[in-house]
């Protein structure tokens, strides 16, 4: 009986640490895939990559007239307070979240016309600076 509780335990902690987001540093690049979220050091601050919506970019394989664009939803999570941001690979501009900017630096994968996107399936290169 002893053991099994010792097991169940170890089994929560474990579950428990996995949830824990990845910390990482002002003015470096970090990757997430939709639905995840990493912690700033030092900081209570986590940035989450919702997912996208919308991607009209031209394929790699094809001539468009114009470039196309994609909306990247982010939130900036600061305990109870949770504010939503929407960047776009378009223009690559960056968002102002108090003395935080925002980048995004890639959308991974770049569309083919013969391989359709899943929404699991992108990645967000981010990078927050002060």
């Amino acid at each position: 009986m002893r053991l099994a509780l010792l097991f169940g335990a170890l089994l929560v902690l474990t579950a428990c640490d996995e949830a824990t987001a990845p910390t990482v540093f002002i003015n470096q690049k970090f990757t997430l895939a939709p639905g995840e979220q990493a912690r700033l050091a030092g900081t209570t601050t986590d940035i989450a990559f919702d997912g996208v919506e919308g991607d009209s970019r031209c394929p790699a394989d094809a001539i468009c007239i114009q470039g196309g664009d994609a909306l990247v939803k982010i939130r900036v999570i600061e305990g109870s307070r949770k504010t939503s941001y929407d960047l776009h690979p378009g223009d690559m501009k960056p968002v102002a979240h108090d003395n935080l900017t925002i980048a995004l630096v890639e959308l991974a994968p770049y569309p083919f016309s013969t391989s359709p996107i899943t929404p699991g399936d992108y990645r967000a290169t981010l990078k927050v600076t002060e």
